[in-house]
């Protein structure tokens, strides 16, 4: 009995081998270079091309055109600005395997702008730049698309296979051309821009560098409502990547059909329908609280809010020339507004100051100063008053600092307006043609 038991295990056991198979006929650097190869083959065969859209870590979205060789050469177009949009850029690109496989733009490119440290080339932050990849790992690739997250900060991007359409968009300078319209949004003087579309007014507010928007409005019930979008260009004009919703209508964008210069307004059409964007002097939902934000922080802190330009005025930055404040061995390093400083005797007060860099003692000081007192409105404004002149030395009578002084002290007061975590604009309730950026 015994030996027949083990007959047929032994015969179970060889019926049971001749079934096993290799999981893979390939081993894995076969399997590996095969997907590569297959990836490649999607990526040159687009004849047009691939259009793309990037998404920064930040959020911000920039749109691309690629078109790529099998000579591991790329040939792309950007949103970034005018020249980026209409030169076309050739630099090489590799597939390669990272743990996965990954697309690597691997010479300086557009798409290396958005991520280069050095803040001066895109206007981010020193070290991190808009904290954007061009070294991708593939999570999906079709005939039709390609989905890409970045290896190192995690930005994303969706290719979309082209038509012959999108490469003429791109090859025509149709987008550069949307890019060179919105431009003329700094032919209004007003700081505060509202698009008038079907009988509702909406401000926009445009931040260039983080290409993001704020679109301000009332409802139909007085109702405020704000959102804040990044954007985009296409052929078509501006995209925003979130839609403004107001009831029955629905805004993604808007078409640049040119600027009249008889009227002073941007020319647009929302939905195939002719609007228009023009200046406005205050805010259609004035935030406020704002000023009272701006003033506490400063007191709490006791610290100052810094501007290094001074008051942009009439399109001009850096109207009144504060840059070129010097003495005969100190230049002129940023204007700062201190709230409620407090001295070790007397009452605390404001202080407007500009501070000089002193290089016998390589630090920051300053000469003269002047002391506001802000006197805080109830529909958000803030009008300033003069206290006097601070003691440390007579306040100038003319050039920059005066004008600066002059411009601070206007009787309509100001409008408050925050664009970040730490910072602000204070905007002339005059007109609008006025402002200043504070920061901390």
């Amino acid at each position: 009995m015994k030996k027949i038991l083990y007959i047929a295990i032994t015969l179970a056991s060889i019926v049971s081998c001749r079934k096993e198979k290799a999981a893979f006929d390939k081993d894995v650097d076969d399997r590996i270079n095969e997907q590569l190869s297959n990836y490649q083959s999607v990526i040159t065969g687009s004849a047009n091309g691939w259009t793309a859209t990037l998404v920064t870590r930040l959020g911000n979205t920039y749109s691309f055109y690629f078109r790529f060789n099998d000579s591991n050469r790329v040939f792309m177009y950007c949103d970034f600005d005018t020249t980026t949009a209409g030169v076309l850029k050739e630099s090489s690109y590799r597939l390669k395997s990272l743990q996965q496989p990954c697309l690597l733009f691997d010479t300086y490119s557009y798409i290396h702008m958005l991520a280069d440290p050095d803040a001066s080339v895109n206007g981010g932050f020193y070290g991190s730049g808009l904290i954007s990849d061009f070294e991708f790992s593939i999570d999906t690739c079709t005939t039709d698309s390609i989905k890409l997250t970045g290896r190192f900060n995690g930005s994303t991007a969706l290719l979309r296979k082209a038509t012959a359409q999108d490469r003429a968009a791109w090859e025509s300078k149709q987008v550069r051309n949307n890019i060179v319209g919105l431009g003329n949004l700094g032919k209004i003087l007003n700081y505060f821009k509202r698009l008038t579309y079907n009988g509702t007014e909406y401000e926009i507010q445009i931040n260039t560098v983080f290409k993001t928007a704020i679109i301000t409005w009332k409802d139909a019930s007085g109702t405020p409502h704000s959102l804040a979008t990044p954007y985009f260009f296409s052929a078509t004009g501006v995209q925003f990547s979130i839609p403004v919703v107001n009831g029955g209508q629905t805004i993604t964008g808007f078409a640049i059909t040119g600027f009249n210069t008889t009227t002073n307004t941007l020319q647009v059409k929302v939905n195939n329908v002719d609007a228009t964007i023009a200046g406005a002097i205050r805010p259609i939902n004035p935030d406020v609280q704002a000023a009272r934000r701006w003033w506490q922080w400063g007191a709490a802190a006791q610290s100052y809010w810094y501007s290094w330009d001074g008051f942009h005025v009439d399109g001009v930055d850096d109207a009144f020339n504060v840059k070129i404040l010097k003495t005969d061995t100190s230049e002129y390093y940023y204007f700062t507004y201190w709230p409620g400083v407090q001295p070790a005797t007397g009452a605390s007060f404001d202080a407007l100051i500009p501070f000089y860099l002193v290089p016998s003692i390589n630090a920051l000081d300053f000469i003269y100063g002047t002391a506001p007192k802000a006197n805080f409105q109830s529909d958000g404004r803030v009008v300033f008053t003069l206290l006097g002149d601070l003691t440390t030395g007579p306040y100038p009578t003319t050039g920059p600092a005066f004008n600066t002084k002059v411009q601070l002290f206007s009787t309509n007061g100001y409008w408050f307006v925050q664009t970040g975590e730490t910072s602000y604009d204070m905007v002339s309730a005059r007109d609008a043609k006025a402002w200043i950026t504070w920061q901390n």
